[in-house]
């Protein structure tokens, strides 16, 4: 009996529930690499998690992967939201690249969050991400990248507080291999 290899991670469709995302870019191509690659793929994410009602509390976009931490509403369409934004992107992208029908995305694995300790860990590794590989030598200049939600954060909330999130909640490394 032959076993056949799988190619789509098994999802989780939850309502009302918090969400750690990680989406790559097929062969691990770095596809966004200009801000305004990145642009139209936050934009294109921001469009349709308002019109779904999904909260985002903290993202990434890098060169050939980004990371979301989000709230659904109704779970069951967490899949239809991130096939069309990977397909209007797909679309959008290939455009400026002038690459009519390059595969971009590969897929996304999704993870719910398991309470308090969960969220802030999966935070605090999103904002680390920038210095995680190498785009800003540490996590003050994580502020001046554009690309992340820690600035938003900083804003909103201050220094002390982000602060004392990475330290209380401790980045741990989820990544099942080191160019994830």
């Amino acid at each position: 009996m032959e076993l056949k290899k799988i190619h789509h991670p098994p999802h989780i469709y939850s309502d009302n529930s918090i969400y750690f995302i990680t989406a790559r870019v097929y062969q691990k191509e770095k596809i966004f690499n200009t801000d305004q690659k990145k642009k139209v793929l936050f934009e294109n994410l921001q469009d349709e998690f308002h019109k779904a009602g999904y909260k985002l509390y903290a993202w990434v976009i890098l060169d050939n992967h980004y990371h979301l931490e989000f709230k659904t509403k109704f779970g069951k369409d967490l899949s239809k939201i991130l096939n069309f934004v990977h397909g209007r992107t797909s679309f959008e992208i290939n455009k400026l690249d002038k690459t009519k029908g390059r595969k971009v995305f590969q897929n996304y694995l999704d993870h719910c969050i398991r309470g308090e300790k969960d969220f802030y860990r999966h935070f605090n590794y999103i904002h680390h991400n920038p210095v995680k590989h190498k785009y800003v030598k540490n996590q003050e200049e994580v502020f001046g990248y554009k690309f992340c939600s820690y600035r938003q954060w900083i804003i909103k909330k201050g220094k002390e507080w982000v602060g004392s999130c990475l330290e209380i909640y401790p980045i741990i490394d989820f990544a099942v291999d080191e160019n994830d």
